[in-house]
């Protein structure tokens, strides 16, 4: 990520916030909102902390099962910085997925091949997806009194992060699991939006569809041959989601409240995340607090809706970005570590491991 866009990306970061504290805290008045807050219990607060280190840890995890699999040897503490790389130029780019490329990079730096390091974000933001929609699928049918809290217009959200989701979920599954018709599919659209007049795009999206079969065969490879792995990859994303979903049920004790459980605050927060997701804003600030105080006024009620809006964004978002962007930046100055270089044998075939140049061979 380029300096001019990162400051770019950290301008419209705090421009949203701004626009969002005004409209969420104009009607607050500051004396008796810093009153409720200082109601909160800080045990809790650390809690909440502990679980976003949870919620970072799982994905470290994920890197270090996969590139383990790949044939590399990076310790946790290195993946744990990609994860917190990830986090952090992610949430400051309009793209919920703009942190994956400076993990890539990150990983090279410490002898990752680049394609590897691209099948490993690829694995991960599968099983991501797979697990979020499970989550909110099974909240939105089991909370009936939550559709109804949301309305008309988080409800819009909710369908159109779903809808968005479950294209981009059954597509990479698709191209995982079923590559040649798959790859029919996705070549028959290109032929047709030829045949429309767009010759230009066709033209640029057949190289990219081809170098992104290639990925997906790899990671098809990589699954076939450790077919525990992907079960271990979902149930670290489930355990990854939960962590930061019950962040709200950390926020909510820490305000003394104890009438709801955590499974209503586990799937409110799942369907809020799921309606946010796939809008194009960095971090979704703005419709991610909107999104809390709508769908979580009827457990915290109003007068503690935005106070606790306002600690757990400030848990699992504002103080975690500063978190990740202070790793970021003691990874980005770090040297490379010449430990962390792939083993000797560096043709991952030759070593019973799933190369691009094999499963390219496989796509043409």
């Amino acid at each position: 990520m380029s300096g001019r866009k990162q400051l770019l990306g950290t301008a419209l970061l705090l421009a949203l916030m701004g626009v969002t504290g005004f409209f969420l805290l104009r009607d607050q008045p500051i004396s008796s909102l810093l009153g409720v807050l200082r109601q909160v219990n800080g045990g809790y607060v650390l809690l909440g902390l502990a679980l976003m280190l949870v919620f970072v840890g799982c994905e470290a995890m994920q890197t270090r099962l996969i590139l383990g699999r790949l044939g590399y040897h990076n310790p946790y503490r290195k993946c744990l910085g990609y994860s917190f790389v990830g986090f952090y130029v992610s949430s400051i780019t309009p793209s919920a997925t703009g942190g994956q490329p400076a993990q890539v990079y990150c990983m090279s730096r410490d002898g990752v091949q680049p394609a590897h390091g691209a099948l490993n974000m690829l694995l991960i933001a599968v099983c991501y997806q797979v697990a979020l929609l499970g989550y909110a699928l099974t909240a939105w049918l089991a909370l009936p009194g939550l559709r109804h809290a949301l309305g008309k217009g988080m409800g819009v959200l909710v369908l159109y992060g779903g809808g968005v989701m479950s294209a981009l979920t059954v597509g990479m599954l698709s191209f995982l699991f079923l590559p040649g018709l798959a790859r029919r599919a996705a070549v028959g659209v290109l032929n047709l939006l030829g045949r429309m007049g767009l010759k230009g795009l066709r033209e640029r999206g057949l190289p990219r569809l081809e170098k992104q079969m290639a990925e997906y065969a790899a990671g098809a490879a990589c699954l076939k041959q450790n077919p525990g792995l992907f079960p271990a990859l979902l149930g670290l994303s489930a355990l990854q989601l939960t962590a930061l979903f019950s962040v709200p049920f950390v926020v909510y004790r820490s305000f003394g409240l104890s009438s709801y459980g955590l499974a209503v605050f586990l799937g409110t927060q799942a369907v809020v995340t799921l309606a946010v997701s796939a809008l194009p804003l960095p971090g979704a600030v703005g419709p991610a607090e909107g999104g809390f105080v709508t769908a979580f006024t009827p457990l915290f009620g109003a007068a503690l809706a935005t106070p606790a809006m306002l600690v757990s964004r400030g848990i699992s978002f504002y103080a975690f970005l500063l978190v990740s962007g202070c790793v970021t930046l003691a990874v980005h100055l770090r040297g490379r570590a010449p430990f962390l270089r792939a083993p000797a044998v560096r043709d991952p075939a030759a070593a019973g491991k799933p190369s691009f140049a094999r499963a390219r061979s496989v796509v043409q």
